[in-house]
């Protein structure tokens, strides 16, 4: 590895630890019902998308809670002596990408087969405070 490439890994992993987050991968929901689930809760504050998602019917929204209490719980370890309900934390980032793609057959008439897929997604999740949303 070159010296300019070093260097700006190097930046690049500084720059990851003065961020919080948490990642879900392979989970098996549609890419597109999770982002109904994930436009859901984007930009609101902290206690407030708990409650969205708590409340919702969906069911991919259990699987949101989950990972946004595994990230606010990232959050915590990094400032112990902060209250959550002092520090403004907004979901700032929530993105979903497409997961592997399981493809099954099923029996259809007169001897054929369709192709089943079955979707998977990977969602990513980024916390920040209210006032660097608001100052960047």
């Amino acid at each position: 590895m070159g010296a300019r490439k070093k260097n700006a890994a190097t930046l690049r992993k500084e720059a990851k630890k003065q961020q919080y987050f948490a990642i879900l991968n392979n989970c098996p929901t549609s890419p597109r019902k999770m982002r109904l689930v994930a436009d859901m809760v984007r930009g609101m504050e902290v206690n407030r998308a708990l409650d969205v998602l708590k409340f919702s019917s969906k069911e991919a929204s259990g699987r949101v809670e989950k990972l946004l209490l595994s990230a606010i719980a990232n959050w915590q370890a990094k400032n112990e002596g902060v209250r959550l309900e002092e520090s403004n934390l907004v979901v700032e980032t929530i993105f979903v990408d497409s997961g592997r793609i399981l493809k099954r057959l099923r029996p259809a008439p007169q001897g054929r087969a369709h192709r089943i897929r079955k979707r998977s997604n990977h969602v990513t999740l980024y916390l920040g405070s209210k006032e660097t949303a608001i100052n960047e």
